[in-house]
């Protein structure tokens, strides 16, 4: 078994659509990016590498290159699920933690743990996702970005 943590951290800013968990949630605010910068998927694919200790999305799939401009995130978690697979590795399990004053998640959290699950092949019940504010501190706090934390867990498979 192996455990691996993810981290993302990404600005607000108007005139981009807001994207977490591959679910688009109502905001006039959105994540900036190279990608379409969806914090949560980001978060879960560091965490995933990191199991695996092959290094962070940044690595696989830098934001120098062109190809990944605007590239929908759940692609680049299917390429990492992809390597997991590779090395004969199953996910056990999933916890995630959504850092943002504004707006509020809870309403998608369903839908997104569905998309996380679907596109790890991972039983629902073994995908976390939580949503908590900054309580007003500091840069999240302000409303001015979203972060997010994720761990997950991961067994070898017999081939």
């Amino acid at each position: 078994m192996r455990i691996g943590i993810g981290y993302d951290v990404h600005r607000l800013v108007r005139g981009r659509p807001l994207v977490l968990g591959g679910v688009r949630i109502d905001s006039e605010w959105g994540l900036e990016g190279h990608s379409d910068a969806d914090a949560l998927l980001h978060a879960v694919g560091d965490a995933l590498l990191g199991a695996l200790a092959l290094g962070d999305l940044g690595r696989h799939f830098p934001d120098s290159d062109p190809r990944y401009l605007g590239i929908d995130s759940r692609t680049l978690l299917e390429r990492v699920m992809a390597m997991v697979q590779d090395q004969a590795y199953r996910l056990q399990n999933l916890d995630t933690v959504v850092i943002a004053q504004k707006p509020r998640l809870a309403p998608y959290i369903p839908e997104m743990r569905r998309n996380v699950a679907e596109v790890l092949d991972a039983d629902l019940g073994s995908i976390s996702v939580k949503a908590k504010t900054a309580e007003g501190l500091g840069a999240l706090g302000r409303g001015e970005g979203i972060a997010v934390q994720a761990v997950c867990l991961i067994a070898q498979v017999s081939r």
